[in-house]
């Protein structure tokens, strides 16, 4: 793990995307993070300790999603797949299939296994996994301001962790997509999905993968519009997320799911589609979800 420091920094972007507005100080207290992301060697670990089954190794209860065809009601997760031409990006439809038996140790569907993907970060992991993990491990996970106080690395109002461009002087600094999202990936990172940790440069505090190779669970539940400051001459306090209530989606009043708080974008974050490789990018997740490119990392507070 890492220790940050805390204290006051600039949360969100006012360029990008609305719920990422508007830019706020932040006071967060010290804190400690894992320096990478939990990988499958790590989660197996835990797995092996506890005998914990993830939310994608159950099949849904009918009760839960009211509406659900009968023939839907088995395990799995949802698993990206690239199409094979241009699509309407508004219908992620098109690229995501609920693939019976993916889960954490089938990324892919059933036939796929994570042999030598030890030090890839775990995927298809729920909220309630991340949460029991971080248990075990003596953990926590973070809170939004925490999480994107540790992205910054202490790069004051910058748009990516690493500063000004996406890719300075045509590095690449994260695992995202490059090219036409989602049928055409030119690989420049060298990663068509998931990445070994630590393959990118760290920030400035020693983190890796805070940005791209996959979305990372927060503790907060979600609120379109993040709390500021009345006074802009003040800094919020250790801020945190809305109620499980108000996190509902909108779009979907007859399921009764929390959302929590996403950070990070993943390596399906490209140019055209989703540019949430950026330390104020947030996205609601419903707790019981899992996918193929979302994962976790835990924080300590003394």
């Amino acid at each position: 793990m890492r220790a940050v420091a805390g204290g006051v920094f600039t949360m969100g972007s006012d360029r990008f995307y609305p719920e990422e507005a508007p830019t706020r100080r932040v006071r967060v207290d010290p804190f400690e993070i894992d320096i990478y992301p939990v990988t499958n060697a790590d989660f197996a670990r835990f797995v092996a300790d506890t005998g914990h089954v993830t939310m994608a190794e159950e099949a849904p209860n009918p009760e839960e999603y009211p509406g659900i065809l009968p023939e839907m009601c088995h395990a799995g997760s949802l698993v990206f797949r690239k199409t094979k031409t241009p699509v309407d990006t508004s219908n992620p439809g098109q690229w995501w299939e609920f693939c019976f038996g993916a889960d954490w140790r089938h990324p892919l569907g059933p036939q796929s296994a994570i042999e030598g993907l030890d030090d890839h970060p775990v995927v298809h992991i729920a909220y309630r996994d991340a949460e029991a993990y971080a248990a075990w491990a003596g953990k926590a996970l973070p809170t939004e301001a925490e999480w994107e106080c540790a992205a910054r690395g202490g790069v004051e109002g910058a748009e990516y962790a690493w500063g000004d461009e996406l890719a300075p002087a045509g590095r690449m600094m994260a695992n995202y997509w490059q090219g036409l999202f989602p049928f055409a990936n030119q690989c420049l990172d060298g990663w068509e999905r998931t990445s070994p940790v630590g393959s990118f440069p760290a920030n400035d505090f020693g983190i890796y993968d805070m940005i791209g190779n996959v979305w990372e669970w927060t503790a907060d539940w979600w609120s379109a519009r993040p709390a500021a400051s009345p006074r802009k001459c003040c800094a919020i306090e250790n801020p945190r997320g809305g109620t499980r209530r108000r996190s509902l989606d909108p779009e979907q009043p007859q399921i009764a799911i929390g959302r929590k708080v996403l950070k990070g974008g993943s390596h399906l974050c490209a140019e055209n589609y989703c540019q949430r490789y950026r330390p104020a990018a947030r996205h609601p997740e419903m707790i019981e979800s899992s996918t193929s490119h979302i994962g976790f990392r835990c924080v300590r507070r003394p």
